[in-house]
C-alpha cells in the first residue's frame, strides 16, 4: 500500500509539473516556428527542424522602430533601479517598524500594510494625474517613482524577519558603542541575507514583468520596456504570435537565471520567518 501511495503521489506531482511547464514549452515551440508552420501545425507540437529567424528579426530592428535590445536594456535599467531602491528604503522602514520606538508605530505600520488590499489598478489613474501635473509623463522619473521607495509587502516581509532576530545582539552592540546605523549595517544586515535574497527576487520578477504602469506612463521608445515592446508586435492587421513568443522567451531567460541563483535564499527565509 505504501508503494502504491507513493507512486500515486509522484504521478500527481509529475502531472502537476507538466501542466505548469507546458505553457513555457509552447512559448519555446512557437518561437521556433515560421508563420506558415504556426498556422499549419498544432501549437503544442515542436517545430521541425525549427528556425531562429524570429529571434534575428527581433534583434536586428526590422520589426519595431528600435531594436529589441533597446527594450531589454530599458527593462534591465528599470529592474536595477527599482531593486536597489526597494532594498534600501524597505530595509530602513522595516527596521524602524521592528526595532525603533515612536508614537503611533503600530497604527502607522498596519495602516500602511492595509494598502495591500487595494488593487493596483485603482491607483493607476490618480498616479497618472499626479505624474502629469509634475511633468513626469513619458519620463524615467515617472516610470520608477511609484515603486522605488519601497512596497507594503516588502516592508512587512522584512519587519517580520527582523523581529525574529534576538534583541540581545543589538544590546551588546550598543554597549560596545555602536549607533543605530552601525547596528543595522554591521549586525542586522549580515544576518538578513536570506530575506534580502527573497526580496530581491520578488522585486526583480515584479519589475521585469510589470506591464500596466509602463504602458500607461510611457508613450515613446525612449522609455519602452520589454513587456510593452512585446505587446507592440501586435499590429492592426493581426498579431505576430511567433515573434511575440520569441520575445517572451527572451524575456523569460533572465528570470529563470535569477530564480536559480536565489532559490536557496527563498527556502531559508521562509524557514526562518515561519511564513507560509
Amino acid at each position: 500500500m505504501k508503494a502504491t501511495a507513493r507512486v500515486a503521489v509522484y504521478a500527481v506531482l509529475v502531472v502537476g509539473a507538466f501542466v505548469s511547464v507546458f505553457p513555457y514549452l509552447m512559448v519555446v515551440f512557437t518561437s521556433l516556428k515560421t508563420a506558415p508552420e504556426l498556422n499549419s501545425t498544432a501549437p503544442w507540437l515542436p517545430a521541425v527542424p525549427g528556425t531562429l529567424d524570429n529571434f534575428v528579426s527581433l534583434f536586428d530592428g526590422s520589426i519595431a522602430n528600435v531594436s529589441f535590445v533597446a527594450y531589454l536594456w530599458h527593462t534591465v535599467l528599470l529592474t536595477v533601479v527599482l531593486t536597489v531602491g526597494q532594498l534600501v528604503f524597505t530595509t530602513f522602514a522595516a527596521y524602524a517598524f521592528a526595532r525603533m520606538r515612536f508614537p503611533g508605530r503600530q497604527l502607522l505600520f498596519w495602516a500602511y500594510v492595509a494598502t495591500l488590499m487595494v488593487p493596483n489598478v485603482v491607483t493607476m489613474i490618480p498616479l497618472y494625474l499626479i505624474m502629469r501635473q509634475i511633468g513626469w509623463v513619458d519620463t524615467w522619473m515617472g516610470l520608477v517613482a511609484p515603486y522605488v521607495l519601497g512596497s507594503p509587502y516588502g516592508i512587512f516581509l522584512m519587519r517580520q524577519f527582523f523581529q525574529t532576530l534576538p534583541a540581545d545582539l543589538e544590546d551588546a552592540a550598543r554597549i560596545d558603542g555602536a549607533g543605530t546605523m552601525s547596528i543595522l549595517l554591521r549586525v542586522i544586515l549580515p544576518l538578513s541575507k536570506p530575506i534580502l535574497g527573497t526580496l530581491t527576487i520578488l522585486t526583480v520578477v515584479f519589475s521585469w514583468h510589470n506591464f500596466l504602469w509602463p504602458l500607461i506612463i510611457s508613450s515613446s521608445d525612449s522609455t519602452r520596456v520589454v513587456t510593452v515592446g512585446i505587446a507592440s508586435l501586435q499590429g492592426n492587421l493581426g498579431a505576430d504570435y511567433n515573434l511575440m513568443m520569441a520575445g517572451s522567451f527572451v524575456a523569460l531567460v533572465p528570470l529563470i537565471v535569477v530564480f536559480l541563483l536565489f532559490q536557496r535564499s527563498i527556502v531559508r527565509s521562509v524557514a526562518l520567518t515561519g511564513l507560509k
